[in-house]
């Protein structure tokens, strides 16, 4: 890999990364040799559902937004793939097409390994079966607690839990304030809780009445991580 291709808070993202930094040195070597860098301003479509996958990918700056399409026909938005992490792998595996849309959410680098090297990165280093095998165990875990959480807690517990995740994965200390840095709109709130967007307005004026954060247009500012902590787990 040129290594220029990344800034360096870019590759402090990819090198510090869950899953990349349990890597071993010479996996990380190799994986960076045969990666490639692409550069998306926002709303660029990354891949399309029923596309076949041909990349194996990270987030080095930015975000994608993963989303689906309502039988009304309207883009629901799933999650949103955060710095550091990659993605990309269980249609590299099984071979079938991809399962949901992807798009980039402002600004975003990504680091991209393709298909052939994927196959011979695997080849190459059985370490990466073990980690792979691993991370894929570990969203599985997530996904369950994400379905537990829809139906068994409220929805206020579960827009607490949601805004201090992404004040942990994008945050901006400001002073005693935490100012969240993905610009998501309370419709992406809602659609990510699986709720209407009134509801989550509602939820959120009575966060800032109990002075837990503060909404600005397009924006959440973490006043209280404390209170967050205390509504997510009611």
């Amino acid at each position: 890999m040129n290594p220029i291709s990344l800034t360096p808070a870019e590759r402090q993202q990819i090198d510090q990364g869950a899953f990349f930094s349990r890597l071993s040195e010479p996996l990380r070597h190799d994986i960076l040799q045969r990666a490639y860098v692409r550069r998306l301003p926002d709303e660029t479509m990354l891949s399309h559902r029923g596309e076949p996958a041909e990349e194996w990918i990270a987030v080095a700056k930015g975000a994608v937004r993963v989303s689906s399409v309502s039988l009304a026909g309207k883009q629901i938005s799933l999650t949103y793939v955060e710095p550091g992490t990659w993605f990309g792998d269980i249609a590299l595996f099984d071979g079938l097409p991809r399962t949901h849309d992807a798009y980039a959410h402002g600004d975003t680098t990504l680091l991209c390994v393709r298909r052939a090297d994927f196959r011979a990165l695997l080849q190459a280093h059985s370490e990466l079966y073990d980690a792979l095998l691993r991370l894929n165990c570990r969203r599985l875990r997530l996904m369950f607690d994400m379905i537990e959480d829809l139906n068994t807690r409220p929805l206020a517990a579960r827009l607490a839990k949601q805004v201090l995740l992404l004040a942990r994965s994008y945050g901006v200390q400001e002073g005693d304030e935490v100012r969240i840095g993905l610009q998501l709109a309370q419709e992406d709130l809602a659609q990510l809780l699986g709720a209407s967007r009134q509801r989550v307005n509602q939820e959120l004026k009575s966060f800032e009445r109990e002075g837990a954060v503060r909404v600005e247009p397009t924006r959440l500012v973490v006043l209280s991580r404390e209170k967050l902590l205390a509504a997510a787990s009611r």
